[in-house]
């Protein structure tokens, strides 16, 4: 889908990883794992897919959809957080590796803003175009989440 001229984000966006972690611990939250998430991340941890939604997962059910997300610890970081960060970094999930480029942040310049009180990077750093962004919409769009419920991770 191409951007319309209109958009707050037209002339790019700022946003630069301040590694604070905040995105990764301290609070629950969701998650959502693709089908090629689940079986990356089943590979990086050597189990098969089963076995690895088991132990690394839970299924959430929404409502009208059912959902795969990642579990917590007790203190609720991210399962793969370690002391020196994210365990699998190189094989995080579409999610993590999009942040902060969802469409729920861009529909607006009040819902873009609003994520700095959570996020130390937005709005600094480095200008990503608006065709670098519209492209991680665009992949978002083409992994959607997996739901269990309409069938298996192969």
């Amino acid at each position: 889908m191409p951007m319309q001229s209109d958009t707050f984000y037209e002339h790019g966006l700022r946003f630069s990883c301040t590694e604070c972690s905040l995105c990764c611990r301290f609070d629950s939250g969701y998650v959502f794992l693709s089908e090629p998430d689940i079986l990356r991340l089943a590979a990086r941890v050597a189990l098969p897919e089963p076995q690895f939604i088991a132990q690394y997962c839970r299924v959430i059910d929404l409502g009208p959809a059912t959902r795969i997300t990642l579990r917590e610890q007790s203190n609720l970081d991210c399962v793969f957080w370690q002391a020196g960060g994210c365990s699998v970094y190189e094989d995080r999930p579409l999610q993590c590796r999009s942040f902060p480029f969802w469409s729920t942040h861009l529909e607006s310049l009040d819902s873009w803003r609003a994520l700095q009180r959570d996020c130390p990077g937005i709005d600094v750093g480095c200008r990503h175009s608006p065709q670098a962004i519209e492209a991680w919409l665009a992949r978002r769009r083409s992994e959607p989440f997996h739901d269990p419920g309409r069938g298996r991770v192969r």
